[in-house]
């Protein structure tokens, strides 16, 4: 393809600043432009682009479901953010600790109407296809975060649920970036369903990875708190393969753990991984991220078109898979 993955991040990048907010009121624009200013590798815009391009749509025609897909991600991040209580998105303050929690629902709010005008200035032929699968795509995404709440209130989830719930919080919204520049295009059902397929198990695979490295990531190149998952007994593929798979001694050790309110929480994740350890829940973990990431290949692999034409996305869908531990 003639365009590099970055050259599109960086184009993104600087429509995204020249989007047209108003000044007044401040305290519920500012928000939307400080958000929006705390950068991002812009990949999900970038995948809009490139599925459009695969069918020969113009990167203007293209762009502004684009930009719409990326400050929609950017609205869920910001009432993520509030729900999660978190102080900080990408080492500077969440919105709600800038301003307050008000600000920051109703500057989500507005982020997510903006998304709205955004879709809408796709080519008017293509309009009500396009919105049809971003309404369903938004509402499955509420869906995803309601879910993945419930479950820290519940004393079992079982696996298949978990893959459910971050199919709906994460991968659809990955699909949908794909499926959506395919509709741009003018591609045949059939095309739309395989992109749509290879995100969502691109999305998945993603986040078990996001699992992994919350535990055995370097914390430097992850840019969070690596072992935060295990101190907050966050329900992931790791912890719940474990819950799966101890037994007798095992089982009674990780369930103390889980248990513990002491301070050294470093003594909890270092006695937390030497059970996944024992019981092979790394190698569980990647062998399911790999099952879907080949999974989503093999999508990619039944378009009726040339590898060539597809190589700019496999470079891009080998970037998210390859972050460093």
């Amino acid at each position: 393809m003639s365009v590099s993955v970055e050259q599109l991040q960086k184009e993104i990048e600087s429509q995204l600043q020249q989007l047209n907010f108003p000044v007044f009121p401040a305290t519920l624009y500012d928000p939307l432009r400080y958000t929006l200013a705390l950068g991002g590798k812009r990949l999900r815009p970038a995948l809009t682009l490139l599925a459009a391009e695969i069918f020969a749509a113009s990167k203007s025609d293209a762009m502004p479901a684009a930009l719409g897909l990326e400050v929609f991600h950017n609205f869920t991040l910001l009432h993520d953010d509030i729900m999660d209580k978190a102080p900080l998105r990408r080492g500077k303050p969440t919105v709600h600790e800038k301003w307050n929690a008000n600000v920051a629902i109703l500057s989500g709010d507005a982020m997510f109407v903006k998304s709205c005008q955004l879709m809408t200035d796709v080519p008017s032929s293509v309009m009500p296809a396009v919105m049809k699968l971003f309404l369903k795509t938004a509402l499955e995404v509420c869906e995803g975060q309601q879910l993945d709440m419930d479950f820290e209130n519940r004393e079992n989830v079982s696996i298949d649920e978990y893959l459910h719930m971050i199919r709906l919080k994460t991968a659809v919204l990955v699909g949908a970036c794909l499926a959506i520049g395919a509709q741009i295009a003018n591609a045949s059902e059939s095309d739309i369903n395989h992109l749509y397929d290879f995100g969502v198990n691109l999305g998945v695979a993603f986040q078990l990875q996001d699992d992994i490295l919350d535990v055995y990531g370097d914390e430097q190149k992850f840019g969070k708190q690596v072992g935060g998952d295990i101190i907050a007994n966050k329900k992931t593929f790791l912890l719940l393969t474990a819950l799966n798979s101890a037994s007798g001694d095992s089982l009674s050790e990780l369930q103390k753990w889980m248990l513990y309110k002491g301070n050294d929480n470093q003594e909890k994740v270092n006695a937390i991984k030497s059970i996944y350890h024992q019981l092979k829940v790394r190698e569980s973990a990647e062998q399911k991220m790999d099952q879907l990431y080949s999974e989503a290949l093999s999508h990619l692999d039944a378009l009726p078109i040339k590898a060539s034409q597809t190589q700019t996305l496999r470079v891009l869908s080998a970037m998210l898979m390859a972050r460093q531990n």
